[in-house]
């Protein structure tokens, strides 16, 4: 009789119906996760970045423009207190890194800073720190569309106005930065910076000779401004809660930010020690603009894939943040709904278009990095981390 009565149930009918929005479908839930929810076969995998995917893209939030004005750094104060502070400063971020990775094990559910604000200060948290996350990563991405123009500039020797390239920019930008996942855009990353070490040729048939400085003598003004520009330019933090909320296994996190922040650091070092011994008080911001002429456009050539890609990461970043806290909790989120596309598509467009506004208004690269790094850095990489630190194992 048993056997009878199983035997005559209908197998569908033990499976519950997907949401609604999907029509009369099967609910075949391939994974449940604290921040995106259930995950359907066909809907959009957020969690699916490798633990090497995740390097790439910490790399990416950081070295992209870091790189660029460290020589300049170096010239402000000096080539042993840049090092020295530089040095400070990674140990500094890569605590607050390495936390991030703790209070993400403890606490699933946090998807970005603005969620550990929230869990620190309230509805008030939340807000200011959502929105002090927004406005850095649209300034960082605005510095991105500038030094892009930079290089077209360089290459087609400024043969539009500026404004021009830095539209091109957020073209490209908004095209590239409107891929779903992080997965995909880290399998973008590239690295290519042509490098110049080299001096500039001769001028009038005299050589140059290099003024490089062992320690400089800046002003209060000039040495915060050096300062500032080093904090921006390890201040891929706040998106390091983004990223590892879209690892295929956290687990690995530790692995990819202990290679990350080595590479990092020796790559600032040894670039911005090379560019600044040879070309002294005469480096340009960003450095790339210190070599020849011809010289200068094939580094920029070079450069200009990386470049690219660094800008798709920090406009994706913002616009990524914008779309899960307009869609957190519903179905569209990781649905491929007509709502899902539109308030997906309709962040990036904003952003992007903000970061262009932005890139237009300051067109100085060395001031604009300075300014952010200032601003909005230091409050977001390493303020909140050293508070949770005490309140991780209260909530």
């Amino acid at each position: 009789m048993d056997k009878k009565m199983k035997s005559d149930i209908d197998p569908e009918s033990a499976i519950e119906p997907t949401r609604s929005h999907l029509g009369e479908v099967l609910d075949k839930t391939i994974q449940e996760d604290a921040v995106f929810g259930a995950i359907q076969e066909g809907d959009t995998n957020y969690r699916d970045v490798s633990w090497m995917g995740t390097m790439a893209l910490m790399v990416k939030t950081q070295i992209g423009l870091g790189v660029l004005s460290m020589p300049k750094v170096f010239d402000t104060l000096g080539i042993l207190p840049g090092i020295i502070l530089l040095i400070v400063i990674a140990g500094m971020t890569t605590w607050s890194n390495w936390m991030i990775g703790v209070f993400k094990l403890l606490h699933p559910a946090v998807y970005g800073i603005d969620d550990v604000g929230k869990m620190l200060f309230g509805r008030i948290g939340f807000e200011l720190f959502g929105a002090m996350y927004t406005l850095y990563w649209i300034f960082s991405g605005g510095s991105a569309l500038l030094s892009i123009s930079i290089s077209f500039n360089a290459l087609t020797d400024h043969g539009t106005c500026t404004a021009v390239f830095v539209a091109v920019a957020a073209i490209i930008a908004f095209m590239f930065s409107s891929i779903q996942t992080l997965a995909r855009i880290s399998c973008l990353h590239c690295d290519s910076r042509g490098r110049d070490s080299r001096p500039p040729p001769p001028i009038d048939g005299v050589v140059f000779q290099s003024d490089y400085k062992l320690f400089g003598n800046p002003s209060f003004i000039d040495a915060m401004t050096a300062v500032s520009t080093i904090s921006l330019t390890y201040a891929g933090t706040p998106a390091f809660f983004n990223i590892v909320s879209e690892m295929r296994d956290p687990q690995y996190y530790n692995r990819a930010l202990a290679i990350c922040q080595v590479l990092v650091t020796v790559i600032y070092i040894v670039v911005g020690t090379v560019v600044y011994y040879y070309c002294g008080s005469y480096v340009a911001s960003p450095a790339l603009g210190s070599a020849g002429i011809l010289i200068k456009k094939v580094s920029y050539g070079f450069a200009l894939p990386g470049l690219s890609v660094s800008a798709i990461l920090l406009l994706h970043l913002p616009a990524k943040h914008v779309f899960v806290r307009i869609l957190r909790g519903t179905p569209h989120l990781t649905g491929q709904t007509m709502v899902h596309w539109v308030t997906w598509l309709g962040s990036t467009s904003s952003i992007v278009t903000v970061a262009y506004i932005v890139a237009s208004s300051i067109p100085v690269f060395s001031d604009l990095v300075a300014l952010v790094g200032a601003l909005l850095a230091t409050s977001l990489c390493f303020q909140p981390m050293g508070y949770s630190k005490y309140t991780e194992y209260q909530f």
